[in-house]
């Protein structure tokens, strides 16, 4: 921290630690530990005499493996992403100035010139309960990650970091332009900057045929449950057998009642002049829903038995109206019907 004492003692003690023990891998949260441990170490090396009480540094952290980044990070220096010619700040100051950003009272560029733009919130070596921001992102080959301390970011602005970045074609030309920038703009604090460039080392490929072998490995699988689901359909609708109404008539139907996105799951396979209203209601409100039989054999005895039934029921009307007509000629009461025998009595 500029303008503490021993502060080149508070980062040599940081960075051993931190490189003491950081992750194997990209895990920002032990990477985060590993920030939190120096923080201590900071502290304890100043109660053990290795610099001097009060000494303090920030941290800023990245840890690169296989198309990812993991990120720990404590104080006002700066990691920026820049990714197809866009520079993204990756991380949050931990000063008075962006608490005055964020909450409003000042603008971004405000900030680089406040008078309090030194003045931060969170270090190393001053708070035993401090903790460190951390997460993961991925990255790309040809992204660009840009780590600085304040001394570029205070007085260089973030349209010109982006533009010296886009403009540069290896890391150390970029490093070295944004310090010159830095100094060409005054200066006034000390300057750090570490470029890396995202190299294509083949790992993306890959990643990302192992990727498409897995997209088409999906694909097929999806491709087989939908032969099988609508193979099983046609099983379905093959061994199905149902009566229903058919504009008035019974029908045979083969399939299943209703439709999937407007597709009919049946189809009429057989019309007859069995009237559905000669029928008993009960029967009718079966074939308005679709009475369903376990094969074509069935369907078809099923709809003999009505047509005998209803011709039956037919017989019986007639045998009925035939004996009422008939009781009604030999009625005593009928004139027509008394026996010609009583014609001519009084002659």
């Amino acid at each position: 921290m500029g303008g503490h004492a021993a502060g080149e003692v508070a980062s040599s003690i940081a960075v051993e630690t931190i490189s003491a023990h950081m992750p194997e891998h990209a895990d920002d949260v032990l990477l985060g530990t590993a920030v939190e441990t120096a923080n201590a170490a900071v502290i304890e090396g100043a109660v053990q005499g290795a610099g001097k009480p009060g000494m303090g540094c920030t941290a800023s952290c990245a840890l690169i493996e296989k198309g990812k980044m993991a990120i720990a990070h404590v104080g006002d220096s700066r990691i920026y992403l820049l990714h197809q010619g866009r520079l993204v700040r990756l991380t949050h100051d931990h000063s008075y100035v962006e608490e005055l950003v964020d909450a409003g009272e000042i603008t971004a560029d405000e900030a680089r010139l406040h008078p309090s733009r030194s003045v931060i919130t969170r270090a190393l070596g001053s708070d035993p309960d401090m903790y460190a921001d951390h997460f993961t992102l991925d990255v790309v080959a040809d992204d660009r990650i840009i780590v600085c301390s304040d001394g570029l970011s205070s007085m260089v602005e973030d349209s010109k970091i982006e533009a010296i970045s886009c403009s540069t074609a290896t890391p150390q030309a970029a490093a070295d332009k944004l310090t010159s920038a830095a100094l060409a703009a005054g200066g006034h604090d000390n300057v750090t900057v570490v470029v890396i460039d995202i190299l294509d080392d083949g790992t993306m490929e890959k990643h990302a045929h192992a990727r498409k072998r897995r997209l088409i490995g999906i694909a097929i699988a999806a491709v087989a449950f939908v032969t099988i689901l609508l193979a099983s359909i046609a099983l379905v609708i093959a061994n199905s057998w149902y009566l229903s109404d058919n504009n008035g008539t019974v029908g045979i139907y083969q399939g299943v009642t209703g439709d999937v996105f407007g597709i009919p799951l049946s189809r009429l396979a057989e019309t007859s002049s069995v009237q559905v209203s000669d029928l008993p209601s009960s029967i009718q409100d079966n074939l308005k829903r679709g009475l369903a039989l376990g094969s074509e054999e069935e369907a078809r005895n099923t709809l003999e038995s009505y047509r005998d039934q209803i011709n039956a029921d037919k017989s019986d009307r007639s045998v009925t109206v035939s004996r009422t007509l008939l009781g009604t000629e030999i009625s005593p009461d009928n004139p027509a019907t008394h026996d010609d025998s009583q014609k001519g009595s009084g002659d």
